[in-house]
């Protein structure tokens, strides 16, 4: 018999890079992040990636809205973004952004994404995003990883 506690321990045994995915909402004319590790590229003509967000996420609204967002793949000293932008930990800093073609993405990640939202599909209770990417930007670093419920560094 298979519950969503055995689900979740089986599927944390899958490591996974970090990703926190930005976009400017409209509406407040403020950047809206959120850490993801449901991510990967799905085509290379055209280059194509897929972000899994949960239908409550915070951010699904300002998606909704957006033509684009960012993705910013973290390296393994940006632990404390993924979790401010996963709401487990608080900072009275503000965050600031850089911005690719007007698109917000974090500092000194790893790889900056700019994506234009192509299509969005209802899976259960996520909705996966399909983007096309438009502009790249990859540094030299070790990534930040998940697995198994902890952070971890390649070694």
């Amino acid at each position: 018999m298979t519950d969503s506690k055995l689900f979740r321990q089986a599927m944390g045994h899958f490591a996974t890079g970090i990703t926190v995915v930005s976009a400017m909402s409209k509406a407040h004319k403020a950047v809206k992040g959120l850490t993801v590790n449901a991510f990967m590229s799905l085509s290379l003509d055209p280059f194509l990636i897929a972000i899994s967000l949960r239908n409550q996420a915070s951010i699904i609204d300002v998606l909704t809205e957006a033509d684009q967002f960012g993705i910013s793949v973290l390296a393994e000293d940006q632990q404390d973004y993924s979790m401010i932008f996963a709401n487990q930990k608080q900072t009275n800093q503000t965050i600031t952004f850089d911005y690719l073609e007007q698109t917000p993405v974090l500092p000194n990640a790893l790889v900056q994404l700019v994506c234009e939202k192509e299509s969005e599909v209802v899976a259960g209770d996520h909705t996966i995003y399909i983007a096309k990417v438009n502009h790249i930007e990859v540094k030299e670093g070790e990534p930040l990883i998940y697995y198994n419920g902890q952070y971890r560094e390649l070694k």
